[in-house]
Formats: C-alpha cells, structure tokens, sequence
C-alpha cells in the first residue's frame, strides 16, 4: 500500500475504534438480533484476522470473537446460526458490474449457451415462433471465439445475417456481444435503423460490410446506436406504469441473482440520471435489493456541470445508494477489435482499434468531476487506452493539486503498456479489474496482439500490486456470469479451460484475491469505514460459503458455494 493510501486508512482506522466504542457500550444493554458461532471467520481485519463467531444488531456488527466470547450476546430473540465450521467472510462487493444489464439478461436470450453459429440462429427461430409481428427479439452473450466450429465465410469473424433473418422475416432481431461492444442485427433490424450499403459509419463505429459492400449485420462499437436508438423508440411507446413494471423487474431479478451468489455490494458501472432517480425511489421505500455504488453515465459535460450536485448522495437509505463517480467510456473491446492499441492488432493489422470518446470530452468531464469532488471512473482496456487515460488523470490532478484522496479508477485495464504499471500507484489510480475475464479470454487474447504483448501487458495484476496499485475484483455481469468464486479461482490459478494457465506469474495470492472482493472494493467507493471486513461497527454484510476457499486445493474452489448470505444483520439468502 502506497503513502498515498494512508490518511484515508488513519481515518478509518479512528472511525472504527469510536463506533467500537459505542457498539461494546451498547452490548450490555441489548442482545444481539444475530449471532453466527463455531465457524472459521476471516475478518479482512489485520487486528483479528480470524475469529469463531460474529454478533451483530441491526445491520450493524458488535462484536467478534470466540464462540465463548460471543455467547454473552445472545438474548432470548437472537436467531443463533451454528456454521458447523465453515468459512464466513466479508460480503462480496462487485466491483464493476451492470445491475440493470444483469436483470435483462433474465429477461431476453441468453446467448451464452450458444456454442455455434447454428445454436443462434435457432434460438432466434424458436423465439421468432412465439413473438409476435413486429416485436423485438433480443438477445447477450455470444462469442465468435467460442463457436465450435467456426462458421464458413464469416467477415470479422461473424457471418453475414442472412441465416438469421430468414428464421425471423417478421421481426427485428439484435443480439449483443459478450462484451457489450457489437452486436448482430437481422435483415429487418437494419431496414429500421436505416442502415444500407450507403450508410455512413458514426464516430466511433463501423457498419461492418462484405466484400460486396452491404452490411453484413455486424454493428461495432457506437454503430449499435443506430439500431438501439429505434429499438428504445419501441419501448418508448409503453405506459409508464409499464415501463415501472419493467424497472422494478429488472431490479428485482438482478438483486435475487447477486444474492444468491454473496454479492451484497455492487458498484453498477453506469446508470443514467433517470434510473438512479429509479434507485433513489426504491432505496426511500426500503426496497433495494442490495447496496449499490451507482456512477452517473450518459450526462453531457454540461448536464453534469447543472446536475451534480443533486445526485451527490452518501450512505443514502441506510447505506444503500450511494452516488459520487462518473463513468465514461474511452475505448471498446480486445474481443470486437475495439480496444484501442498502441500497436496494431496481430490478427487484423488494418486496425488499433479507436476511442470511443474524444480525449478532449474526457478531459472535459474529468475537469467537471473534480470541481465538483466526483470520482471518475473510465473504461479503459487497450494499452493505448490506458495511457491516455493516465495522462488525462495526471493533467486535471497538477491542475488541481488542492483536490486529495481522488481515487479515480480505470475500469478493467485489461491490457497495459509495461511503463504504465508503475502510474497507477504513483497517481493513486485504482486499478478496477475483472479475474475472470483473464480466464475467459485468455486463450484468444494472444492471437489478438501477440504472445510477447499479451505476457507483458495482459491481466497483470501481479504487477500491479507489487508496483503498490489498489487492484479490485468483479465480474462485468452480464458479459460473465456474477459468481465471485469464479474470479477468485481465476485470480489465484489464471487457468483456462484447456488445463493450460495464462501466464501464471501474474497470478494473487489467496489473501489477495480474497481483499480485491472486499476491502479493495470497500476502499475504491470511499466505503472502507463500513464495508470490506467483519469488524465491529461495520455494516454486518457476511457470506457463509461451503467449502474454505483459503485452504482446499485450488481445483476445490469451484465446487464451492454460498450456504448463507447476510445483508444488514439479515439473513436474506439460506441454500
């Protein structure tokens, strides 16, 4: 941990010990509401890393220690749960996810499960019988890289539509990427979004074509626009009580999905001004489902410059909504040829890629942000992404050298130039990282820039932590699935699904892995006074998991499972 880090742990620290104070005051005069004895609890807490038992009262802990200690706080109401021996650890806080994303992808196809081309193109068919005409079919997940076989005449790697819009004549069709960055729209789709052999590509995206010229259906990067924007216009056309409805669905179907995974905070990777407006109602009423750490997306320079500082909100609803970042967005994806390189791409040198975002609006934003105290939080995954995105934070933070404890964040910095690594300490950037995109796309990743890049700069966390870099954990649900014991066997193996291990000097320790899904996570949202360890006088946010993912061998951790999951000293989750 660098000196950068420290005043804000001192902080803490002090906090920590004052509301000890009061909640061990408070022990004589009240039973706990629940008490979690004979387990193996580690605490993410260097005072007493490990302890029996927890107790906890309201969504406040207590006390921690040893099953005798903690007995003296049990009342005639407390609900006492026997671990039988089993881990219990911080709850997990995702740390880069899209929570709303999270409820569609409940709600639309699934393309995940879509090994092949033909696989697809079926699942389209068979939605394509039951919708009716003229109503959208939309779908997540695919992956070209992971159809098995590869389709014949593909262009980037994607065949043209036709297969597909034969299946759905009477229907729009547009099924994103894994990713989020492309997405494959039907014949109908692109006669809706207007798009033909004459139609120009928007900044920042490309209408891929054949060799003939015409659309093939593949939309890259901003491209998908065209077809969103008249897609939106279709929802747009419900009543409101029906666009509530579908809101307070997605919310509830992502919710239900992280807790039964452990996940009790969720940093949600972009919300606009409108659905946090969504938050804000659900968090006054009581009704939201986990804590989340939303960022303002989607706000022009000025609009955020206007708006701000009413959506400034801390702690809110009993620490459920808390608004303090930005996120923007300054490149696309390794996987789409989106990511934007310093070099050309090994297995398509025609590109490196392109910003999604002029470096000058970022810089406008950064310099809103920081008048204001807002976090900025920028994807970033190409090395030249990155850079420039260091240099930007660099510029506005000796521009501004009154403004401390920032924390900006890059979010994913998935592949880095090796002189970079060092700046994210030095400049107190957070490193917001997701393991299991290392495992899942490691064994393509070197056809993209080359063995000798992807050593050096893909997913090295290692590096990063050793240069003094807070580096977090997540999942970018709904590009992977949520589960966290995913990316912890993925941070502390980088095996893939051949056996093989993606350079596996860059892998964390278990200690580490474990402190990226908590404390990190807890310190990245200026959260680290309630969140991130089982301490006294933190939120009582606690998982209990099936095996003890410290200690069984490595191959044993995805077998594991939560059996209990602990939001606000309420068992919300029982398997």
């Amino acid at each position: 941990m660098t000196s950068r880090y420290l005043p804000y742990l001192v902080v803490a620290a002090l906090a920590g010990v004052l509301i000890l104070g009061a909640a061990m005051l408070g022990s004589r005069t009240a039973p706990a509401d629940l008490v979690l004895l004979n387990g193996k609890i580690v605490t993410v807490d260097p005072d007493r890393p490990e302890v029996q038992a927890v107790a906890s009262r309201g969504q406040w802990i207590v006390a921690v220690g040893s099953d005798e200690e903690i007995r003296a706080h049990i009342g005639p109401d407390t609900r006492v749960v026997d671990l039988e021996g089993r881990l219990a650890i911080p709850g997990f806080v995702e740390g880069h996810g899209h929570f709303l994303g999270l409820g569609t992808a409940k709600m639309i196809l699934d393309l995940t499960q879509a090994d092949s081309w033909d696989q697809l193109v079926q699942m389209v068919a068979e939605s394509a019988r039951s919708a009716e005409p003229g109503e959208w079919i939309l779908g997540r997940g695919w992956h070209q890289d992971k159809w098995v076989p590869a389709p014949p005449g593909t262009v980037d790697g994607v065949p043209p539509h036709h297969a597909l819009s034969r299946v759905s004549p009477d229907n729009p069709v547009l099924l994103t990427h894994a990713s989020g960055h492309g997405s494959i729209a039907n014949a109908m789709a692109l006669e809706l979004a207007g798009i033909d052999r004459d139609t120009p590509d928007p900044p920042g995206g490309t209408i891929v074509r054949g060799a003939d010229g015409e659309a093939t259906g593949y939309l890259r990067q901003a491209a998908q626009g065209l077809a969103r924007r008249v897609q939106a216009r279709a929802d747009d056309q419900r009543t409101a009580e029906q666009r509530q409805a579908h809101f307070r669905e997605q919310v509830r179907l992502a919710g239900e999905e992280a807790i039964r995974y452990g996940v009790t905070s969720f940093h949600d990777a972009g919300a606009s001004l409108a659905e946090i407006d969504g938050f804000r109602a659900l968090a006054d009423a009581g009704e939201l489902p986990v804590r989340l750490y939303a960022m303002v997306r989607g706000a022009s320079p000025a609009a955020l410059e206007r708006r701000l500082p009413e959506y400034r909100l801390l702690g809110y609803g009993d620490h459920f909504l808390t608004v303090r970042s930005i996120k923007t967005q300054l490149d696309g994806a390794l996987g789409t040829h989106g990511a934007w390189l310093l070099e050309p791409y090994a297995d398509n040198p025609e590109t490196a890629g392109l910003p999604q975002l002029d470096p000058e609006e970022l810089r406008r934003i950064a310099e809103v942000a920081i008048r204001h105290g807002f976090q900025v939080n920028t994807h970033a995954i190409g090395d030249r992404g990155n850079q420039e995105t260091l240099n930007i934070y660099e510029e506005v933070f000796r521009a501004n050298p009154e403004k401390t404890d920032l924390r900006w964040r890059i979010e994913h910095a998935q592949h880095l130039d090796p002189a970079d690594v060092p700046r994210f300490a030095e400049l107190g950037v957070i490193a917001s990282m997701q393991a299991n995109h290392c495992t899942s796309d490691g064994p393509w990743v070197p056809q993209r820039v080359g063995q000798e890049r992807a050593r050096t700069g893909a997913y090295v966390w290692r590096s990063l932590l050793d240069a003094g870099a807070v580096v977090t954990n997540g999942t970018d649900v709904p590009v992977e699935p949520i589960d966290p014991l995913v990316s912890f066997h993925a941070s502390i193996t980088r095996e893939l699904p051949d056996g093989s291990y993606f350079f596996p000097e860059q892998r964390k320790t278990r200690e580490e892995a474990l402190y990226s899904y908590t404390m990190a996570g807890a310190i990245s949202a200026f959260e680290e006074d309630v969140k991130g360890s089982i301490t006294p006088g933190k939120l009582a946010d606690i998982v209990v998991l099936s095996h003890d993912i410290m200690t069984v061998p490595a191959s044993q951790v995805r077998d594991a499972h939560v059996l209990y999951t602990v939001l606000g000293g309420q068992v919300v989750y029982q398997r």
